[in-house]
Order: C-alpha cells, then structure tokens, then sequence
C-alpha cells in the first residue's frame, strides 16, 4: 500500500489546529542479520495489529529520485501534515518503510550543529501515525537520539560475533548518546536458548563492569507470535515522545510535486 503524499488545498491549515503526541522508537541495524530484519517487520507489523499505525525510516536505504524518502520530505514543506495513511484498517495494511538513509544523517547533522531538538522536525509529517519507527546504525542514531527519553532496542545476532558487536553498539551509544539500551537476543526456528543465555550474561557482565550500567536482556524467538508481541510491547513501553510545538520545518518558496515516498513491506 502507497501512502497518499499529495499537497493539498487544507494541508497549510493543519499547522494551526490541535496536534497529537507522536511516540517513537529506535532500533539498531546490524551487518548481515537478515534474521533480525525479518524480526523488525514482524515487531511492526505486530504494533498495528495492537492498533498502532507504523511508519518505519530505514536508515539502511538510501533516497534516490526514482525512490524518494526522508530527505526529499525534509526538504518539502508542501507535505507537512499531508503524508497520510490510506483508508485500510491500520491491523490489516501493509507495513509503511520509507528509504531514510541520507534523511537520518541530515538530522544528525543538524543535532551536532545543536539545531534544536532535531526529532520534532518529524511531527509534521509523520503526524498521521501513531508511532515512527528510526531503523538505522549507532553512528547515525546516536546524535539523534541524545537527550531523548528512548531507550534503543539492540537485535543481537546468533554467535560471539553477534554478542561482539552488541557490545560495540552499547558503547557507542552509552558515549556517544548518553542513552542505555535494551539488548534482544534472536535465535533462529529450533534453536534451543540456553547457549544464548549465556552468552547475554557475559554480555551484562561486560556492560556492567565497563560501561557502569544494568543491562536489560530478553532473548526472543524468531517462529514465535508470543516472543514478538511480547517485544513490541517492551518497545512500547520504551518509547518516547515527539511533541507537536516548535514542530514545523523550514519553509520553502517552491512548492514540490506530489509523489510517492514509501514503499510497503
């Protein structure tokens, strides 16, 4: 399902009347986990069936002209509050992903630059939604997501090499962002939990002893409805908040066409 972008005529109104809330929540991307990508989209798309509409900026996809994203809504005031969602129940729609690479280090750009609170600038567009999802790696979400009330959700392959570059993700965000994670194990159909469980206490005792932090742990298995609406509800609970004040973009003389920006899962 496409998302309706057009500009139109009632699209300058929204500005000046009442604005909800918008929750977000970011998760971590890792090199080759295909598992834990698979695992993203199971966790989304459980947040709407539990009655959350999701747009999801993957900040592992780059922007071009022939797929436009984040970048080109940041650069659009014409769809402040026009990006809307289609007539589909929100339980049973395709999952909303928007290509957020470049968007996602402009923003981070702009934080390092101390532009103000750099996550308010997605209110305007993602207002339709009840919850924007930021998919991406530390490096970028890092200065995003300091000062923020979040806590990041790590997706930690199978193996030491998935317990290593957990850790190396901890860090990073603990110095980078001053923000703790949560860190979920994936195991794949059929594999058992406990060589994993030990591996998620070696990894609380790294954190502990190096970063000065209580790690919080959940192991979830991929094949499992239970363990993924377990952890959206986790995800949920550690969300924050965008607020709707100081939330508009910088304003343009050019209006921009209409086009499509996302792509369904």
């Amino acid at each position: 399902m496409l998302l309706d972008t057009g500009f139109h005529q009632g699209a300058s109104l929204h500005g000046f009347t009442p604005q909800a809330d918008l929750r977000m929540l970011a998760i971590l991307s890792q090199a080759d986990t295909p598992l834990s990508l698979e695992l993203l989209w199971q966790v989304c798309s459980s947040l709407q069936r539990l009655g959350y509409p999701v747009a999801v900026l993957d900040g592992t996809a780059r922007e071009t002209d022939d797929a436009p994203g984040l970048e080109h809504l940041l650069a659009a005031p014409s769809w402040q509050g026009s990006l809307a969602m289609g007539n589909g129940d929100a339980s049973t729609s395709s999952l909303a992903v928007i290509p957020a690479a470049h968007g996602l280090v402009r923003l981070a750009e702009r934080s390092a630059w101390n532009d103000g609170p750099v996550l308010q600038r997605l209110h305007p567009v993602f207002r339709a939604y009840a919850l924007v999802v930021l998919y991406a790696p530390p490096e970028t979400l890092a200065p995003i997501l300091r000062g923020s009330a979040t806590v990041p959700l790590i997706l930690s392959g199978p193996g030491s090499s998935g317990v290593v570059q957990s850790y190396q993700q901890l860090k990073h965000m603990a110095v980078h962002a001053g923000v703790h994670c949560t860190v979920a194990s994936v195991l794949p159909p059929g594999r058992r939990p406990t060589p994993e469980g030990k591996a998620l206490q070696a990894l609380q005792r790294c954190a502990e002893r190096h970063l000065g932090t209580v790690l919080r742990t959940t192991t979830v298995r991929a094949a499992s409805p239970q363990d993924i609406q377990r952890l959206a509800l986790q995800l949920l609970e550690n969300a924050c908040t965008i607020g709707a004040s100081n939330s508009m973009l910088p304003m343009n003389s050019t209006p921009e066409p209409a086009a499509h920006f996302v792509r369904s899962h």
